[in-house]
């Protein structure tokens, strides 16, 4: 399986470089040169198979020749270390956990097997060091700061919007040390972003400095959250109703990994993409139009992305009909004080504490079935309420139990590099 970039001036590139390049030279996103189609038997026989076996069936036509099938067994074992559990709300409602990883949020998994992939990239083919540049607006950072920990052959630089990452989600990224470098943005997440993006263009610093990004542009961190929609199917797969899925959406990246399983056969009848009131998709939905903004902060802060970079690759899928992609995708956007409510009833139809996240797709999976009520509905429970106890707690007036994982770093002290542009970012990529 080769991948192209989506600005179409570069040279299609295999899986393994795709991977440790991560933003191809003319700064598109990669795209594999086609979506496999699964065998119907595949799915009739889901029951039968472990999650690790379905994961491995999923991701190994995109993988190719880039690993060894027991290479590729080892990586996705090791991956998945985790369960994730569907919990009932209501009859016709349910949500699906995807906190229960090392750093309690759903990118646990692309973090994982992307860090998996590098590192035995890296000792096959003795590449120069790696260093991987990322940019986080809440989870992306403490995942990829845990999956990439003391990982030979790696440093990490992840940079984060000062102020605007829960204090837990700080913790996470700025109090492993080692290989893990925090750079403090002056600015919102797009700022970062468009930092990361711009050192991957710059000449100076990609002559001295193997760079990757581990965002969910990077093709190892996107494709995995497929995994989540085979496994939950796998669970469902004998209700009569047909299945929705709400996503709560930043990046795009999940949602669009949603989209490549439907794609490659899963029999998902409808995807939602819920955000808070950083609603370019949504509108774009609407209007047609697709117009980035300045993001703006909320509670629901890994969705506070004003341009999200995954949008292109939703597009691509679709082939740019938009009549199509209108139909087989739905888009809202909800205020902070909708997600408080809903936070409140969840919480009072069944005794269930989600966090802001997944307050807002419980909010568009509502508003999908209120008119579509022939469904079954699951809305993504993205990271542990513990992350945004503060919120969750008042709004709640209860007590979230804090996790093991959390206590750890509670205490620990933050080690952050404060900076202002990306003159303060080069610098720092090449000081090191």
């Amino acid at each position: 399986m080769n991948y192209f970039s989506l600005h179409y001036n570069s040279k299609p590139v295999s899986f393994d470089k795709a991977v440790i390049q991560g933003l191809a030279p003319d700064r598109g996103l990669y795209f594999p040169e086609s979506i496999p189609t699964l065998p119907a038997s595949f799915f009739e026989q889901m029951e039968q198979l472990s999650n690790h076996q379905i994961a491995f069936e999923a991701i190994r036509p995109f993988v190719g020749d880039s690993l060894s099938e027991k290479a590729l067994q080892d990586i996705v074992e090791d991956t998945l270390q985790f369960p994730f559990p569907i919990v009932s709300i209501t009859d016709s409602i349910a949500t699906l956990e995807l906190f229960h990883g090392p750093t309690l949020a759903f990118k646990d998994v692309g973090a994982r097997f992307m860090a998996r992939c590098l590192s035995h990239f890296q000792t096959t083919n003795s590449e120069k060091k790696v260093t991987v540049l990322v940019a986080t607006s809440g989870d992306t950072g403490g995942a990829v700061a845990d999956g990439f920990y003391e990982v030979p052959g790696i440093d990490v630089v992840i940079l984060y919007p000062k102020g605007k990452v829960s204090e837990i989600q700080e913790k996470q990224l700025t109090t492993l040390g080692k290989n893990i470098a925090a750079l403090e943005v002056e600015g919102t997440f797009d700022d970062c972003q468009d930092m990361v993006k711009s050192a991957f263009i710059d000449h100076q610093i990609i002559n001295e400095v193997q760079l990757t990004s581990a965002n969910s542009i990077n093709v190892a961190r996107w494709l995995p959250q497929m995994f989540y929609y085979f496994f939950a199917y796998k669970a469902l797969k004998n209700r009569k109703e047909k299945l929705a899925f709400a996503v709560p959406s930043g990046n795009f990246g999940n949602i669009c990994a949603g989209l490549m399983a439907q794609k490659m056969g899963l029999p998902i009848a409808q995807f939602i993409a819920c955000t808070n009131i950083n609603d370019t998709v949504p509108v774009y939905l609407k209007e047609g139009v697709y117009t980035p903004k300045p993001s703006e902060q909320t509670i629901s802060n890994a969705m506070d992305v004003g341009d999200p970079s995954n949008f292109v690759r939703i597009q691509k899928i679709f082939n740019k009909d938009f009549h199509k992609l209108q139909k087989e995708l739905k888009g809202y956007q909800f205020t902070d004080t909708a997600t408080k409510k809903a936070l409140q009833e969840i919480y009072k139809k069944s005794k269930y504490i989600a966090d802001p996240h997944g307050a807002v797709g419980y909010l568009g999976l509502k508003t999908f079935m209120e008119e579509n009520p022939n469904y079954y509905g699951l809305f993504l429970e993205t990271a542990h309420p513990i992350k945004f106890l503060d919120t969750v707690e008042k709004t709640l007036k209860t007590t979230v139990p804090v996790p093991q994982q959390i206590e750890a770093v509670l205490h620990k002290p933050k080690e952050s590099h404060p900076i202002k542009d990306y003159k303060d970012l080069k610098a720092f990529l090449l000081s090191r």
